[in-house]
C-alpha cells in the first residue's frame, strides 16, 4: 500500500481507522485499543447505536428486506468492530436479549423465538449466530442447529432439503463465518472445527468461484443480483470472491493455488491510483447513508483487499 492510499484510508471513520493500524501496521495494541474506543462514541457506530428504539430493535423488527432491521444493524457494528466489552455495545445487546423477538417477520413457528434463537434459514441463522458469538451472546443451540444442517458436499442451503441437495456459495459463506466467529469468541469444539473446515473446501475445491462439476466460471448468483466478481460493501447475505478471501484469511487458512485465480481478480480490480472503488451495492435502504457510492473509491473495499493481498503473500 502506498502512503498516499494509506493515508487516505486513516483519514476516516474510526471503524476504518482501528482496522487499518491492526491489520495493515505495527501499531502498538494500546493505541489500536484506543482508535477502537471511539467506534461506540463517534461515526458510523456512534450513529448506529443511537437509532436503537427502546424495545432493543432497529428498524422495529428482528430482520427484513430493508437492511435497517435489528439483524442487518448487529452485522454492520460487528464488521465496524464495535468492542463487544465497551458499555454501550452491552447496554445495546442487554435491549436485544430481553426484548426482541421474531415476530411479524418470520416462520409462524417461530414468532415467539428471542432474537438469538433465530429462525429456521442457515442464511439467517448464520448472520445471528455471527454477530450473536461476535458479542459473546449464547448462540450455542443456534450453532448446533446449523451443523446439523451441512449438507454432503460441506457447505449449506437456505433451499434445502426440499428444493435442492446442492450448497450454496450465499448461505455456506453466512454459516462458515458464524462458526469461525464461534470459534474465536466464545470456544472451540471438535465438531465445530470439522464443520468449518468442511465448509472452507467446499470453497476452495471450486477456486471460490467455479463450479465443481465443469469447473465452468459462476458469473452471477443464480438467486439474487450479485457478480461475485464485483465487490460490494455491505456484502449483507450475499457472497462474492473478495468476502470468500478475506474469510479464508481471517480463519487462518494457509493460501495455495487454489485461490490464485481469486487473488489475482482482487489484484486485477485495484486502480492506478492503489485504490479499489466500491462495485455494487444491493437493492434496500440501509439504516443510515454508510459514505460509499458505487463507482467511487471505496475505504471499505480497500481496506479489504490490502488484507486479503497481504494474507496471501505471505
Amino acid at each position: 500500500m502506498n502512503q498516499r492510499v494509506h493515508t487516505w484510508l486513516l483519514e476516516s471513520d474510526p471503524a476504518i481507522r482501528w482496522q487499518v493500524l491492526h491489520d495493515l501496521t505495527a501499531t502498538e495494541a494500546k493505541e489500536v485499543a484506543a482508535e477502537r474506543a471511539r467506534v461506540a462514541r463517534e461515526g458510523l457506530g456512534a450513529q448506529l447505536l443511537a437509532l436503537q428504539a427502546s424495545d432493543g430493535t432497529w428498524g422495529g423488527v428482528a430482520w427484513n428486506h430493508g437492511w435497517d432491521s435489528t439483524m442487518h444493524v448487529l452485522l454492520l457494528l460487528r464488521e465496524l468492530g464495535l468492542d463487544p466489552e465497551s458499555a454501550e455495545a452491552r447496554r445495546a445487546l442487554t435491549l436485544v436479549r430481553t426484548h426482541v423477538t421474531w415476530a411479524n417477520c418470520g416462520p409462524p413457528e417461530c414468532e415467539h423465538n428471542t432474537f438469538f434463537a433465530g429462525e429456521t434459514e442457515p442464511c439467517i441463522n448464520g448472520q445471528v449466530a455471527a454477530s450473536g458469538a461476535y458479542f459473546s451472546e449464547d448462540v450455542r443451540a443456534l450453532i448446533e442447529r446449523l451443523l446439523s444442517e451441512q449438507l454432503p458436499d460441506g457447505g449449506w442451503n437456505c433451499d434445502a432439503p426440499d428444493r435442492s441437495s446442492c450448497s450454496s456459495f450465499n448461505s455456506t459463506i453466512c454459516v462458515l463465518e458464524a462458526l469461525l466467529e464461534y470459534e474465536q469468541s466464545i470456544g472451540s469444539t471438535p465438531e465445530i472445527t470439522v464443520a468449518r473446515r468442511r465448509g472452507e473446501e467446499y470453497l476452495l475445491e471450486r477456486r471460490l468461484m467455479r463450479r465443481r462439476s465443469t469447473g465452468e466460471l459462476i458469473e452471477r448468483d443464480r438467486k439474487g443480483p450479485g457478480v461475485w466478481a464485483r465487490f460490494a460493501w455491505p456484502t449483507w447475505w450475499h457472497y462474492d470472491v473478495l468476502r470468500g478471501l478475506d474469510y479464508l484469511r481471517r480463519a487462518g487458512v494457509a493460501p495455495d493455488e487454489r485461490v490464485k485465480e481469486a487473488v489475482d481478480l482482487v489484484r486485477s480490480r485495484q486502480a492506478s491510483d492503489g485504490r479499489w472503488p466500491l462495485d455494487a451495492s444491493y437493492e434496500g435502504t440501509p439504516p443510515l447513508d454508510l459514505g460509499e457510492k458505487v463507482g467511487e473509491p471505496s475505504r471499505w473495499i480497500t481496506l479489504r483487499a490490502s488484507r486479503v493481498l497481504r494474507w496471501a503473500e505471505g
